[in-house]
């Protein structure tokens, strides 16, 4: 029996669909710090018709985010199927890591949804509050399962009061954990092969630089022997 093919909302409005999302359930993943709080998404709609994604978590206080854009896998269909791109690392945004970003439900008036993605290895459920009554969640809960999820790896995230209000913290001035959220996605998304080729060409970088330091050194000592009477 072929498997049945997953059922994803059609003609989303991305105008409704933006601003703040605060994540009340997904499945664990290990490019997402593992105790964070207060976790939630803001996504802005651009002129170009990209998505502006900003997200956040809260670790022991300090603010950890990651930031990058959305855009339609296929722009002619009107299916809510998204890619999601970051540049990693975050002190040198140079390499790409893109994602899948699938809207399964969305409430009538844009107070909840159900994002997952083909391969059923991520799964959110969202609000525009942080707190969801049982019902809806057990709604979407049921749909994910409907849909081939194992609804048992689901993990409630915490939402303490009070809410941080700015999308910035004294802590993130200091530069303490600011980027890690995206580090790890980094090492997620791109494994050790990246990581090595990221050396290899740091290493090469290096030793280039080391020659011409050498050559200069050895140009300027001939200079001065031509120099000499």
């Amino acid at each position: 029996m072929a498997k049945k093919e997953m059922e994803v909302v059609r003609g989303i409005d991305l105008q409704r669909y933006m601003g703040r999302w605060y994540e009340i359930a997904s499945f664990p993943s290990f490019f997402q710090p593992k105790s964070g709080t207060n976790t939630r998404a803001t996504y802005t709609l651009k002129d170009d018709g990209t998505v502006n994604v900003l997200n956040e978590t809260w670790v022991a206080g300090k603010r950890a985010s990651i930031e990058g854009y959305a855009y339609k896998a296929d722009p002619k269909s009107d299916e809510a199927k998204l890619k999601v791109k970051f540049y990693v690392p975050p002190f040198l945004p140079l390499i790409p890591v893109t994602g899948d970003y699938w809207v399964l439900l969305v409430g009538d008036n844009y107070q909840y949804s159900l994002v997952g993605e083909p391969r059923k290895k991520f799964l959110w459920i969202l609000c525009r509050e942080t707190h969801m009554d049982e019902e809806t969640y057990n709604m979407l809960v049921q749909r994910a399962k409907d849909e081939g999820y194992d609804v048992s790896k689901l993990h409630k995230t915490p939402h303490p009061e009070p809410m941080p209000e700015s999308n910035k913290t004294p802590d993130d001035a200091k530069g303490n954990k600011v980027g890690d959220w995206a580090l790890k996605a980094f090492t997620a998304g791109l494994g050790v092969t990246a990581i090595y080729l990221t050396a290899t060409f740091s290493a090469n970088v290096y030793r280039g630089l080391a020659r011409h330091n050498s050559q200069q050194k050895i140009d300027k000592e001939e200079d001065f022997k031509d120099q000499e009477p």
